[in-house]
């Protein structure tokens, strides 16, 4: 065993050595480990009354994803023929290809036949795909499609972009129109894995997708990565990856398996949790919860009781007005005539807005009202933290009567501001700051979005209590003269307990999730 892939995992290190990452990356192509090909090879459950199976490998590079799945295919004794299929635009790497996948035909087993298709993937099928006049009525299906699609953004002209209108918004990456049109190749009940970023799982910009994509399908199983650097550690890609299982059914289960690995070579070592379907996929926007533990899974249910957003009590998560580099004629050092303080993250410290602290550039003189606000209370957030930190939701209470000086302010846009559309109450503003310094909201958001960036879009999606109980939350901060995380963590819950969320009978769960 092994033979067939340590054959193209060889060849395909013999061509990476000759062929410079920059050209590779033009492609958007960055190739599947080993440990990775034999792991997502490992996840398709093989039909026991298949003597055939049509397999799809989109974007095949090498053929390492292919060569990995026809050796998990060796053992099946029913199976008579393998049919494969894979799609490569590069003329560079299609001749590794082939030779490939010669070698995968004289060594297998169960008989392969195979194709390659140098045509482009997406606007090959735009036809089929929108079923427009001239598409074939029925079009090649498959079994299997298993797939390391390109990495890369095509703008929102791009003739791929215009193929898939109903999932596209803005300008956007091919990996997740290659996974759209994967599901679609694949027959009902088939099964499509592949490995792609994180970041389809949240935000309006994936929306559409996710909407369609998991109403066609039904997620089976996530794998994460514990360390984004490890997933193509030849390749020296810094990105927040992960592998899904994906079966094209209507029907959804109870639970769905969530792994876990620290790099892509100790898949041993791995951690398994079953998570409640309904908990991991949810929402009118279909967001996808990466849990991966019953703490995690108790944080969601304890928020998602309450049913409001920031939008929805009137309060709204912006993000910070000035780009500092592309105004520099406007910025200043020290204080002068006309002159209002720009907002940095250097000036949240430890729960409150210091200014000013001596920082380069922390003034800013302008007439354009796009870069002014009203000097008025406001929780600033954080926009940018380190992976390491502890904390991804990092905030400050800004109270204007600390500035009267001043009718107006700006902030930079490596900053949120959450405002109203009437000025908040002090009471407000530290209510805010209970909820977003609390564990619970931090271990929410980390969850719903897997970097360091924390965006306004999906905070004004998460769940928060009534405007009231914001309020009083902020009364009691203000009361206990203590802005700790600790302290915020027993608001949040005396509140959740308070309300009769489920946890009288069991407060252990609301402790456990703080």
């Amino acid at each position: 065993m092994g033979i067939i892939l340590d054959y193209v995992i060889n060849a395909t290190a013999q061509y990476m050595e000759h062929m410079p990452k920059k050209q590779r990356k033009a492609y958007g192509q960055f190739f599947t480990s080993r440990e990775t090909a034999q792991f997502m090879a490992g996840l398709f459950d093989v039909p026991a009354d298949k003597s055939e199976i049509a397999i799809l490998d989109p974007g095949a590079g090498s053929g390492i994803l292919s060569a990995a799945l026809v050796e998990q295919l060796q053992s099946v004794q029913v199976l008579q023929k393998i049919h494969l299929t894979c799609y490569e635009t590069d003329e560079k790497v299609i001749p590794l290809l082939r030779s490939n996948l010669e070698w995968i035909c004289l060594k297998s087993v169960t008989p392969v036949e195979y194709k390659i298709i140098s045509e482009n993937y997406i606007l090959s099928q735009v036809l089929e795909y929108n079923h427009m006049i001239g598409a074939i009525p029925s079009p090649d299906k498959f079994d299997m499609v298993i797939g390391n699609p390109p990495y890369m953004k095509v703008s929102k002209d791009a003739p791929e972009a215009k193929s898939m209108p109903d999932i596209c918004y803005g300008a956007p990456n091919l990996y997740f129109l290659f996974a759209g049109m994967s599901l679609f190749n694949t027959k009902e009940y088939g099964e499509l894995v592949y490995i792609i970023p994180r970041s389809w799982t949240s935000g309006a910009y994936f929306k559409s997708f996710r909407q369609k994509f998991l109403c066609e399908g039904t997620l089976e199983h996530i794998h994460l990565f514990g360390s984004r650097d490890k997933v193509f550690d030849r390749e020296s890609v810094l990105q927040e990856t992960m592998i899904i299982k994906m079966k094209k059914t209507h029907d959804k289960p109870k639970t769905i398996a969530i792994t876990t690995t620290q790099s892509n070579v100790d898949f041993s070592n791995i951690i398994t949790f079953e998570a409640p379907y309904n908990i991991v996929v949810s929402g009118e926007d279909s967001y996808v919860f990466l849990v991966t533990n019953e703490r995690e899974v108790r944080t969601l249910e304890l928020l998602n009781n309450w049913k409001h957003t920031l939008p929805g009590i009137g309060l709204k998560m912006k993000t910070g007005l000035t780009v500092d580099f592309r105004n520099r004629e406007a910025l200043r050092n020290e204080q002068e005539a006309q002159a209002v303080p720009l907002f940095y993250s250097q000036h949240i410290q430890n729960g409150k807005v210091l200014f000013p602290i001596g920082k380069e550039n922390e003034y800013i003189v302008t007439e354009q009202s796009g870069l002014l606000q009203e000097n008025v209370n406001y929780l600033f957030v954080k926009r940018f933290t380190a992976k390491e930190e502890h904390r991804r939701l990092q905030c400050g209470v800004y109270l204007a009567n600390k500035h009267p000086e001043y009718q107006k302010i700006s902030t930079q846009n490596k900053i949120n501001f959450i405002g109203g559309s009437r000025e908040l109450s002090e009471c407000i503003v530290y209510g805010l700051y209970v909820l977003f310094n609390s564990t619970l909201y931090d271990c929410y958001y980390r969850i719903l979005n897997g970097s360091t960036q924390v965006n306004s879009t999906e905070i004004n999606t998460m769940p928060v209590p009534p405007l009231a109980t914001i309020e009083a939350m902020g009364k009691e901060l203000i009361r206990c003269h203590d802005t700790s995380e600790t302290t915020c963590d027993n608001i949040v819950r005396s509140f959740i307990y308070a309300e009769d969320r489920g946890s009288e009978d069991n407060p252990e769960r609301i402790a456990s999730a703080s």
